[in-house]
């Protein structure tokens, strides 16, 4: 993810003319220099239902960019698509009834490569309405989970209905995840793109997001991939490239779509979080997206057919890929107190800090701990409340109250911490086994 260009046109005429264009664009049916013939990807989320129009008119935006476009496309969504319980009744005459007397998303079900939302269970533990409509389209109906390429671009269409997912849903070590990882490991593509429905990161959820995704995130981060695009919440908004626990990153962050906007409803958003680069609730509308070999464009196109101003841009894919898994363990690289020191103040907060970020969820009184060492040869577990600085890498245990004078503590930090490629702690990598990290200490 080297270079972006926000909303920038190039277009060369006869001679030496050259003309910029910034921010606004015309009706989509045109299709810009920079297309080529490379494939389109285009969707989004949240839907149809009988009663309401503006998925036909997405619909026609997908005609529209389906005709024009020179080379394959692939329509994506990002789940909810027929409401209001995505039985197969509303999928066969709300969001895709046919023959077709107005546009319809049904127009494009060859060629699309959908993902469920929560809508799709309402009715049904197994979403049956979702998957007998797409049929093998969808994947497995046991999982919800698949993957395939598109030109030389990779795609993951992922299931985030967790309790509805066989095999630990959406958990770190659930058979999802893994499926995931190892997927990534098969494919070496430059660029990646996933999918589903429920995001990360939103500024229009009061909590900013669903925090169950992060298994997600973090198999993606680790493999480098570039994109991923969500619906549930219904507007559009657009993030800064960043890792799984939101910190900007521009070298080898994910950038995330959010596209709830096909045709059901539209949500205000309420608290601006970390990253978020444009957010638009005005219309419906879709996301186009061109894919290059080791890069890609990105275009908002409203209701009417035209993009407002900062909704389009482009920006590359990581120049090396898909890469293995780090399978480097993290080690505790300095503590306060250090190891044997004396005459600690019985105030004092005991930190870790880790040679890399680690993941949040590890940190917890269970995998940072502090004791007593009584002289009968007997522990007292001190009771503490331990957090995580993401900025400095550092555990913290705050002691609930002051330590013992003349006392002797022991702090450990157990192997269950884990770095965000989820290996576990190991302080001591040449001997067998992951080894905790233990230090003493002696207050005054």
């Amino acid at each position: 993810m080297k270079s972006m260009k926000l909303g920038v046109w190039v277009l060369v005429g006869m001679g030496l003319a050259v003309l910029l264009s910034v921010g606004f664009s015309g009706p989509e049916g045109s299709v810009s220099a920079q297309d080529s013939t490379d494939p389109v990807f285009v969707g989004a989320g949240d839907i149809a239902r009988c009663d309401r129009t503006h998925d036909e008119a997405t619909a026609k935006l997908l005609r529209n960019i389906v005709d024009a476009a020179p080379s394959t496309t692939t329509v994506f969504t990002t789940g909810d698509n027929a409401y209001e319980s995505g039985t197969l009744s509303e999928y066969q005459n709300c969001y895709g009834p046919q023959p077709a007397t107005d546009p319809n998303w049904g127009d494009f079900k060859a060629m699309t490569k959908p993902s469920p939302g929560n809508h799709e269970y309402y009715k049904s533990a197994g979403a049956s309405g979702y998957f007998q409509y797409f049929d093998a389209a969808a994947g497995d109906p046991g999982k919800g989970y698949y993957s395939y390429d598109v030109g030389s671009w990779h795609m993951i269409s992922l299931n985030s209905n967790c309790s509805f997912v066989a095999g630990g849903g959406c958990d770190r070590g659930s058979t999802q995840v893994e499926w995931l990882k190892k997927d990534l490991a098969d494919h070496s593509n430059t660029c990646t793109l996933a999918y589903w429905h429920h995001p990360l990161f939103s500024s229009g959820s009061t909590s900013g997001g669903n925090s169950k995704m992060k298994p997600f995130w973090e198999a993606l981060y680790s493999a480098k991939a570039d994109v991923v695009l969500n619906g549930h919440v219904h507007n559009y908004e657009r993030f800064d490239p960043q890792g799984p626990d939101g910190t900007l990153d521009t070298n080898r962050g994910i950038r995330e779509f959010v596209v709830g906007t096909g045709g059901y409803s539209l949500n205000a958003f309420k608290t601006e979080v970390a990253n978020s680069q444009e957010r638009y609730r005005a219309t419906y509308g879709v996301l186009k997206l061109t894919l290059h070999s080791t890069s890609y464009d990105w275009r908002f196109v409203a209701e009417d057919g035209t993009t407002p101003p900062g909704l389009s841009g482009s920006d590359s894919c990581d120049p090396d890929g898909t890469t293995l898994p780090d399978t480097t363990p993290p080690t505790v690289e300095s503590t306060i107190p250090s190891a044997k020191e004396i005459e600690v103040a019985p105030t004092i907060d005991v930190t870790a800090t880790f040679s890399e970020k680690m993941m949040e969820t590890s940190i917890n009184g269970t995998t940072f701990k502090l004791v007593k060492l009584n002289a009968d040869g007997t522990t007292t577990k001190v009771t503490a409340d331990v957090s995580y600085d993401v900025a400095t890498k550092k555990a913290i245990l705050n002691p609930s109250g002051d330590l013992s004078p003349g006392g002797t503590y022991k702090a450990t930090v157990t192997s269950g911490r884990q770095d965000l490629q989820n290996n576990a702690l190991d302080q001591k990598p040449n001997i067998a086994g992951n080894q905790n990290k233990g230090w003493k200490f002696t207050v005054q």
